[in-house]
């Protein structure tokens, strides 16, 4: 496996959904290759400071929030759906 074929499978990868025979691949490119490993992980780095900074957004009440603000972040997540 190369590096350009581990990082598009990165997301199966990482929710479990590379069948097996590409999973055992791409394990042994990570044996082998440092780079991906930290590409790996400053990718799992930064999906977890995105759910953190999202997750921020749902203890704020409505109210809180500048209309404007408000209107942006409803667009944002109703176009990631």
């Amino acid at each position: 496996m190369t590096c350009r074929e581990a990082m598009e499978s990165l997301a199966e990868y990482l929710s479990d959904a590379l069948p097996p025979e590409r999973r055992v691949a791409f394990d042994a490119h990570l044996g082998t290759c440092p780079d991906c490993v930290a590409y790996l992980r400053s990718y799992e780095e930064a999906v977890q400071m995105a759910k953190g900074a999202f997750s921020l957004l749902d203890d704020i009440e409505p109210g809180d929030l500048p209309e404007e603000l408000a209107r942006a972040i409803l667009n944002a997540r109703r176009t990631r759906s």
